[in-house]
């Protein structure tokens, strides 16, 4: 008997290696979360994408307005007016995945409250924690009033120049007096697109930014394209060693949206980057 526990115990300390370490642990000791812009894979529906999520270790997932729900489902679109129990078909699904629905945008939000209230009801319903946006800053008092009351996050997006938010001082300017639902979702490629350096805007923003839509571009130019991260111009580590620097939980959804045949392996490439560069930064 002993020397058949010996045997097994032997078996066991050898199998240990096999055993693979996970990934999002070095992320989480950053309290950083990795996701998917579901616009990344706008070709093809969401549960789809969802599936593209999954297959790629990622565990959450940014849902935008006007996707194709799904191949059994192709005429709904995903967006705050879908009944409950399409609603509840999306949940269902997320659950069977193990992806989790953390943000959704960039959503108008009306030009009124009324408006508002039904993308925040959907909002609370979903689970979802944050809403991309760009409302006018003169609607942002009222915003934050409803922020307060559901307790969801609005983050202000930048798309590139001239639009309102392009630049990080508009939107530093914005959140001023708002509480600290209010706050930055920093596109960091679109930074580029604008002549911006996102290094930079990630310092000027610390203290207001909630998520991010990460990038790594070719160039720094309007046309430039995604490439994985970690392979283009964009500084990428160092933009992570300052939002480490910064120490707030941050929510990354990776959007790709260049249209190439490599696409779903090089979300996986970008995915991977992100890991092995939060083990990296994590033991620092």
């Amino acid at each position: 008997m002993t020397s058949h526990l010996a045997r097994l115990a032997v078996v066991f300390v050898l199998c240990i290696p096999v055993l693979a370490a996970d990934p999002t642990a070095a992320a989480g000791k950053l309290r950083w979360r990795l996701g998917v812009q579901a616009y990344t894979f706008r070709s093809l529906t969401f549960f789809e994408a969802i599936d593209q999520a999954a297959a790629a270790g990622i565990e959450y997932i940014e849902m935008y307005p006007g996707q194709r729900l799904s191949k059994d489902q192709p005429n709904l679109k995903t967006d705050h007016n879908l009944p409950d129990d399409v609603q509840e078909q999306i949940k269902k699904k997320l659950a069977e995945a193990k992806v989790k629905l953390v943000n959704y945008g960039v959503v108008g939000l009306g030009k009124d409250e009324a408006a508002a209230r039904k993308v925040f009801e959907f909002a609370r319903k979903m689970g979802i924690e944050t809403i991309v946006s760009e409302p006018a800053p003169a609607d942002l008092a009222w915003i934050d009033r409803l922020c307060q009351e559901y307790e969801i996050n609005v983050a202000l997006h930048n798309h590139p120049k001239p639009s309102r938010y392009w630049d990080p001082q508009v939107v530093l300017d914005a959140c001023k007096g708002r509480s600290p639902r209010i706050g930055a979702c920093a596109d960091t490629g679109h930074w580029m697109r604008s002549g911006l350096d996102p290094l930079e805007c990630l310092r000027k923003l610390e203290g207001r930014i909630i998520c991010l839509h990460f990038k790594d571009l070719n160039a720094a130019e309007p046309k430039a394209h995604d490439v994985p991260w970690g392979t283009g111009k964009g500084q990428v580590y160092k933009q992570l060693e300052e939002l480490k620097r910064q120490n707030k939980p941050f929510v990354f959804s990776i959007e790709y949206e260049h249209n190439t045949p490599e696409l779903a392996a090089n979300v996986g490439k970008c995915a991977q980057w992100f890991y092995d560069t939060c083990t990296a930064l994590a033991g620092k």
